[in-house]
């Protein structure tokens, strides 16, 4: 059965944009006294490779993973432990694997020797927050080699303008969202709007996914709470 499954070989990060201001992995580690800018590896690295008792896989073929969701799979200091979680990869060639990065920059100095054209269970997602990540991140990203590519504006934090570069992207899907927190930043309906009427003239599959805690709406601005913010993009109907 195809099931949906995170993977967090390491955990920690490093603000690196706007978008990381209210990061929800700082904020969850700061209620349990950890220290979200330290980088570790983590006990369950090997997740995707463990076995059962009879030897088969513990995570069932066709299942799709999300890897590096309290981190970031390019970041710097987990270079040392980024071959063997390639090879971890490269041995579970039967599941689907999505790797969410704001660190674009680094992704060619960053992948296996047999990348190649790239791997056919391996979705990469590049965030843009605003169009200055847009504009610094969705030019590379367009010209590197991979199989399957998504794009990600969560949090959406400013009107994004992609015409010019959405078409014929190689682009799968836009996933859209806005952000969580007690000191979360306005998203506004009418940037959410504006990316799905890009997406429908590019061809390309659009899915607003939350609003997040502050939700601007003809003018309005709306505090959701967090239980209610995938709900309420789901009864906007715009997904396509």
């Amino acid at each position: 059965m195809y099931t949906d499954n995170i993977w967090n070989p390491w955990h920690g990060c490093k603000k690196y944009s706007a978008g990381c201001a209210h990061c929800y992995v700082y904020r969850r580690d700061e209620t349990i006294g950890k220290d979200a800018s330290k980088v570790e590896r983590t006990q369950n690295f090997d997740l995707p490779v463990r076995r059962k008792k009879d030897g088969s896989y513990k995570i069932d073929s066709g299942s799709h993973v999300y890897a590096c969701m309290t981190s970031d799979f390019f970041l710097d200091e987990a270079d040392k432990w980024r071959d063997e979680a390639w090879d971890i990869i490269r041995e579970r060639w039967d599941l689907k694997f999505t790797i969410i990065t704001k660190r674009i920059v680094r992704f060619s100095g960053c992948v296996p020797s047999d990348w190649g054209a790239g791997w056919d269970n391996v979705t990469v997602c590049v965030t843009c927050e605003d169009q200055s990540a847009f504009d610094e991140r969705f030019p590379i990203f367009e010209k590197l080699p991979v199989k399957h590519k998504q794009m990600i504006c969560e949090p959406l934090i400013g009107e994004i303008d992609t015409r010019g570069f959405l078409r014929g992207s190689q682009i799968e899907q836009m996933t859209v969202g806005g952000e969580s927190g007690d000191d979360a930043r306005i998203c506004d309906f009418d940037w959410v709007l504006s990316l799905r009427d890009q997406c429908d003239a590019a061809g390309v599959r659009f899915y607003f996914k939350q609003t997040g805690a502050k939700f601007r709406k003809d003018g309005r601005v709306y505090s959701i709470p967090r239980y209610l913010q995938h709900d309420q993009a789901k009864k906007a109907k715009i997904n396509t």
